[in-house]
């Protein structure tokens, strides 16, 4: 990983280049279309986070998170209070592995505790393949299901 990664806003110059990143086919039933997650930050700006991560000049992946969401997954929590986190990371198929997923969540938690979050939400589909281990490699703590089925992951921003 290099000192020139940062995170970039997505405007009319590189949203065709964001369109074209793609992760790998077997990740596809665990990652949405960057496209498909556009159109959702297009159609919920105030919650959306939408960023390119860039390796100097290269495009590498796409990120967005997300910001004070009701955020019900368990039954038993029914008045769960407004959640923060990851709703979206794809990296790009050939540039997997070189740490620019990790680089994103941690720029997101920063993101996070710029706002004064204090803890980060993700969710993944479950099954072989999927992301879980990943997120649990970061700290994220396994708490529950959603209604949807996937795994919700938690981590303490303040330790």
């Amino acid at each position: 990983m290099t000192a020139s990664l940062r995170l970039e806003k997505v405007t009319p110059d590189n949203v065709i280049a964001a369109c074209r990143l793609h992760v790998s086919p077997d990740q596809t039933t665990f990652v949405a279309p960057v496209a498909q997650s556009l159109a959702e930050a297009y159609v919920h700006p105030d919650i959306a986070w939408p960023r390119l991560i860039r390796d100097g000049e290269r495009i590498v992946g796409f990120v967005m998170a997300f910001f004070d969401v009701p955020f019900d997954y368990d039954a038993d929590v029914p008045d769960a209070p407004p959640r923060s986190g990851l709703w979206r990371l794809a990296i790009d198929a050939g540039e997997q592995g070189r740490g620019y997923g990790r680089f994103a969540v941690r720029a997101v938690n920063e993101e996070l505790r710029r706002r004064g979050g204090t803890l980060s939400t993700v969710t993944w589909h479950p099954g072989e393949g999927g992301p879980e281990d990943f997120y649990l490699r970061l700290g994220y703590l396994k708490r529950g299901l959603t209604n949807d089925g996937e795994y919700v992951g938690e981590l303490d921003l303040t330790v």
